[in-house]
Parts: structure tokens; sequence; C-alpha cells
């Protein structure tokens, strides 16, 4: 899709990909245009995310969300008790285009899901938004000493593919220590497919 049309869908919502028995929930900043475009989180062609899960052993194979998910793949996900949700619903073409108070008050609408949804873990994909969202300026990466609830908290890598600072095997290695904690049986790692 040309970057023209990408951008009809600044600042609309994209669904969560959530169902029952919801194990691990990978939260994003925000949804990008790709995403807001199809429908499917972390949509975009240069995402790492979903060569993470493969390589991670979360999923079985890579997911291609670039087009949007098929029934399949979007069963598979909720199957395998993975959701994914953001901190702010607002689409943009970066995520810097997000105020603070915008992460704000999205942390405090995730916190309410994630009390309603219960997951074992969640896992906040993005470091600095993090930090401003959730008010946490010395916050590093990895499991976090609070919990929310019952639920165990990660801050992990970003899988986007501006974020020179991760692989997608750095990410696949973050990834599968939160699936783990949240009881998801990997698969072996595929790295030929990814």
């Amino acid at each position: 899709m040309k970057k023209a049309d990408l951008l009809r869908f600044a600042n609309t919502t994209v669904a969560d990909l959530v169902g029952p028995g919801l194990k691990l929930l990978f939260v994003g900043i925000n949804p990008g245009l790709q995403t807001a475009a199809t429908g499917a989180h972390f949509a975009h062609p240069a995402n790492r995310f979903y060569p993470a899960l493969a390589l991670g052993g979360i999923t079985e194979q890579r997911i291609n969300a670039t087009g949007g998910y098929s029934k399949s793949d979007r069963h598979y996900l909720i199957e395998r008790g993975v959701g994914i949700t953001n901190i702010a619903e607002r689409a943009t073409a970066k995520a810097s285009e997000l105020s603070r108070t915008e992460l704000q008050q999205g942390a405090i609408r995730l916190r309410e899901r994630v009390d309603r949804w219960n997951p074992r873990v969640v896992a906040v994909v993005g470091i600095t938004a993090y930090r401003t969202a959730f008010n946490q300026p010395r916050s590093t990466l990895g499991r976090q000493p609070d919990r929310w609830g019952n639920t165990t908290l990660f801050v992990l890598g970003n899988p986007s593919g501006l974020n020179a600072h991760e692989t997608a095997a750095s990410l696949a290695i973050a990834y599968s220590e939160a699936a783990k904690q949240a009881g998801i049986e990997l698969f072996p790692q595929r790295a030929a497919s990814c």
C-alpha cells in the first residue's frame, strides 16, 4: 500500500487480539499505519515481531501479517494463549507522534484490561514508551520486580525495524523467556523458516 493510502488510517484504532485462556499478552506502543490498514498487529513488513515469535519457538512457523491476519493465524495465536494490544490506541506513522499524556492515559486503560483479562504474563515491547507511560524512568529490559495483581510483567525490546538495538534473534530470546514464564510450551527453534 502506498504511503498516501496509509495516511488515511492515521488516528484510527485496531481491535485487540485476545481470547479465552490468555497466557501471554504482548503490548505494543500503538498501532502503526500498516497495522491500522490491515487490522493485524505488527503488520509492517520490516517489523521483527513474527520472525522473533517463530525463532523463539512461540509459534511453529512464521506468521505473515503484512496483508492482515488469515482466519487460521488469528485462531492459532489465540489457541496458543498469545494476545496483542497496545498502550495507546491511536494509529500513527511514528510512535514519537504520541504525547506523554496519551501514553499515560493508555497505561491506565491497559491496567484495566489486564485486570479484566488476567493473563499470566504481560510483555510490553518498548522500554522508552514503558518508562514514559508508567512513570518508571529507571526501568530496564527484562522481568520487572512489580506484579500487576497475579500477572508477571516483562519489558522487552521493540520489534520495529527502526530499532537498531535489537535483531529478530535477540528478540526471540527475550520473548521466549516471557512465553516460558507464561506457561507456553515452546516449539524447537526454526531459524531456517524465518
